[in-house]
Formats: structure tokens, C-alpha cells, sequence
């Protein structure tokens, strides 16, 4: 029986590129249920959505960069 991959590769850009999808893709929702639509799937599918943004989100790690550009890493 075959396994299902749960090891991928992807680069920054690659999450950056499904991070923008997701958005549009979330506004898209929130446009059809501020315009009354009310369906549980669409509720349900705007949860996932915000959920799996949480999740990008926090995995992220913020650096700053000084005046001269130089990247500051804290720790």
C-alpha cells in the first residue's frame, strides 16, 4: 500500500505564491457572505482557509534590517 508523502520541499517563494492564493481566495469568500451567502460549506471553507493563513503565519520568522541594510537576527 502506498504511504502518502508528508515530507515536501517547498522554497519561501512557493509558500509566499499559496500565502497570496489563499488570501484572494479568502476575500473571494468574504465577499459572497457579506453579500448574504450563508451555506455551511462556505462558513466551513473560510474557517480551513483562516486556519491554514494561522498556521503560515506562525511559522514565520521576522528579522529587521538597520539603516544600512544589514539583516538583524535576534538570539
Amino acid at each position: 500500500m502506498v504511504k502518502p508523502n508528508t515530507s515536501f520541499e517547498l522554497s519561501i517563494r512557493d509558500i509566499e505564491i499559496i500565502e497570496i492564493a489563499l488570501r484572494a481566495k479568502a476575500g473571494r469568500r468574504g465577499i459572497a457572505i457579506a453579500q448574504g451567502e450563508t451555506s455551511p460549506q462556505l462558513k466551513e471553507e473560510m474557517h480551513e482557509i483562516q486556519k491554514l493563513l494561522g498556521k503560515i503565519h506562525n511559522q514565520k520568522n521576522y528579522y529587521a534590517k538597520f539603516k544600512d541594510g544589514t539583516t538583524y537576527v535576534s538570539g
